[in-house]
């Protein structure tokens, strides 16, 4: 960071006044350079504060397919995750900051939310990370991402918070909604690791870096990461059952299919089934309809619907257009929530 540093204001310049006159004193001006020394050294001291309390917390994960990071959750022994990072595996090696290394295993994994936990069994684990309110998160907060990068084991990067609530997919068929984006570099092993404020406390998992999609090299300084109040929904339930019943997500309450035309181009979503009394079916959307948009915005794929609804929320109300025996009309349908696992 650069600080601009204060000029020094000159002295008058009248000449020396005879010994028989009385002199008159000049107020000097103060410099500003001792007060923005000063505020360096309480920001490097906040930096340095906030490794400190978070990086006890922050783990290393080995699976046999590789290396990946996690956040102590509770006092259990409880670790969450990506899921991707957990992967296939059932059991890990958990490394932890004061160089002990001890046995995890799978606890339930929510690859929709892309978030694991596992569980390690052991005396004197290090207390769990304090999960802030990623609602209260501001653009332009300076923040640290702490993990294990390339398996450097307790690495930390620093930047900002470029925004919070960005819809972005991982490109695998998880869509993840109200990611917060930031410039703090996430590298490969960064996954599950910890993306926090400088009070310490973790606003959000990262998870995925921008690729460029020319070179398809990562875009460096974009960087997402799940923000703590869904890791506080989805983990706390895996935690306490292994499984997650309340989804916080929004859905239609359908079953679709992605709708090809003769030239062989998307041209929307063939409603397949409709859920007996879901949010759909109370709407009066039938099965064969043919779903084109969602409050303006196209819907030519599948994927390109489940990227709208995950921007929206259970109980909002969506105008979805859809198009039956040839005649286009506007439906509105209160969101209901995603059952788990779909």
């Amino acid at each position: 960071m650069v600080f601009a540093v204060g000029l020094v204001a000159g002295c008058s310049g009248s000449p020396k006044a005879p010994a028989s006159s009385t002199a008159t004193t000049v107020p000097t001006t103060t410099t500003a350079g001792p007060a923005i020394g000063g505020m360096a050294e309480q920001l490097q001291q906040a930096f340095i504060a906030a490794v400190n309390r978070v990086r006890p917390s922050v783990v290393e994960i080995s699976t046999r397919a590789g290396l990946g990071s996690g956040v102590v959750f509770d006092d259990r022994g409880d670790i969450v995750t990506n899921a991707h990072v957990v992967g296939t595996a059932t059991s890990f090696q958990v490394s932890l900051s004061d160089g002990r290394t001890l046995p995890g295993a799978l606890v339930g994994a929510y690859s929709p939310d892309d978030l694991a936990v596992i569980r390690v069994s052991a005396s004197s684990l290090p207390a769990p990370a304090v999960l802030a309110d990623s609602a209260a998160v501001q653009v332009g907060e300076l923040v640290l991402a702490v993990g294990n990068p390339l398996g450097l084991s307790s690495s930390v990067t620093d930047g900002i918070v470029s925004f919070n609530g960005r819809t972005v997919s991982e490109g695998n068929g998880v869509v993840l909604p109200a990611t917060i984006q930031t410039s703090a570099p996430i590298n490969p092993g960064n996954s599950g690791g910890a993306l926090v404020d400088l009070t310490g406390q973790v606003i959000g998992i990262p998870t995925l870096a921008a690729s460029d999609t020319q070179d398809g090299g990562t875009a460096p300084g974009i960087g997402f990461a799940i923000p703590s109040n869904t890791v506080k929904l989805i983990a706390g339930q895996l935690a306490a059952t292994g499984t997650v019943t309340s989804t916080g997500r929004a859905a239609l309450g359908i079953r679709g299919a992605t709708a090809v035309s003769a030239s062989g181009a998307a041209s929307g979503v063939i409603v397949v089934a409709v859920t007996a009394g879901g949010a759909a079916d109370r709407a009066g959307v039938r099965a064969g309809d043919l779903v084109t948009a969602i409050n303006g915005r196209t819907t030519p794929t599948l994927a390109s619907l489940f990227d709208l609804l995950a921007g929206l929320k259970v109980g909002d109300t969506a105008t979805v257009t859809v198009s039956r025996a040839g005649a286009s009309r506007a439906i509105s349908v209160v969101l209901e929530q995603q059952p788990s696992g779909t």
